[in-house]
């Protein structure tokens, strides 16, 4: 495994990830957190992606942003309850459009490949099911450690749940974490030290140029999601913001 960076300390660690990340693979233009998507932010010039993984009932980590399979799938009820084999007889494209009838959901190993081996980046976003924070946590972190141990960079985890990133934290502790948030707590400086983070994720919405100064100041980068208004892209950027996340790749591209 290659030395890490992230032992350095925070105001010399190096940022080694492109400005712009597509959400969850090919943000609107392929359905969300499959290989068929990831293909489509490569082809749109991002080299980073970001996608969800959780564990299915017999704990192998797959592609999924919510708890429930109705909305992007067409199969029902608690993702948790399938096991890999039943998940990925389900048709993950279908919702999407014709184009992408029949495409699996896809488990995280085969993405994670897949992008190693075409020079993308990874924003690994742990969503973890009800109740399995801690479990989820140091399971993907433990596979990213596997699967990228030969690979730079480094995918960059991230969580609303802080319980699954001390497991990531403890499990695989020199891969970046970033903590994501809902909204700017007060404390996130003691949040992001007590969880060994080197970035904030926050909603664009809370961006100012006085909090991506602060961030800076304190040690940490900060990205935002989810920005679709290439004005506001532009002018977040202007202010110093380390990356964002997008849905419009048509749009908002990767500087060329």
């Amino acid at each position: 495994m290659h030395p890490s960076p992230w032992k350095r300390p925070e105001h010399d660690r190096p940022w080694p990830y492109p400005t712009h990340i597509a959400h969850r693979g090919g943000g609107r233009l392929a359905p969300e957190n499959t290989l068929a998507a990831m293909r489509v932010g490569a082809e749109h010039g991002f080299r980073m992606v970001e996608f969800d993984v959780k564990l299915s009932r017999d704990k192998v980590a797959f592609l999924l942003h919510d708890d429930t399979l109705d909305r992007t799938t067409n199969g029902h009820g608690p993702a948790a309850a399938l096991s890999y084999a039943e998940l990925a007889r389900l048709d993950a494209g279908g919702w999407h459009s014709p184009a992408y009838v029949g495409e699996p959901v896809p488990a995280f190993e085969a993405v994670a490949r897949y992008a190693i081996a075409n020079g993308i980046a990874c924003n690994i976003e742990i969503k973890p099911n009800p109740g399995q924070e801690s479990e989820t946590g140091a399971a993907v972190a433990l596979a990213a450690r596997a699967l990228w141990q030969d690979a730079l960079p480094a995918p960059l985890l991230s969580s609303f749940s802080e319980a699954a990133l001390a497991a990531a934290q403890a499990a695989a502790p020199e891969l970046p974490r970033a903590l994501l948030v809902e909204q700017v707590p007060a404390d996130w400086p003691e949040r992001l030290a007590r969880l060994g983070c080197v970035a904030l994720n926050i909603n664009h919405r809370d961006a100012s140029r006085e909090l991506i100064d602060a961030v800076h100041a304190a040690g940490y980068r900060i990205a935002a999601w989810t920005i679709n208004d290439p004005a506001r892209a532009r002018l977040l950027l202007s202010w110093g913001l380390d990356a964002l996340f997008t849905d419009a790749l048509a749009e908002i591209g990767p500087p060329a």
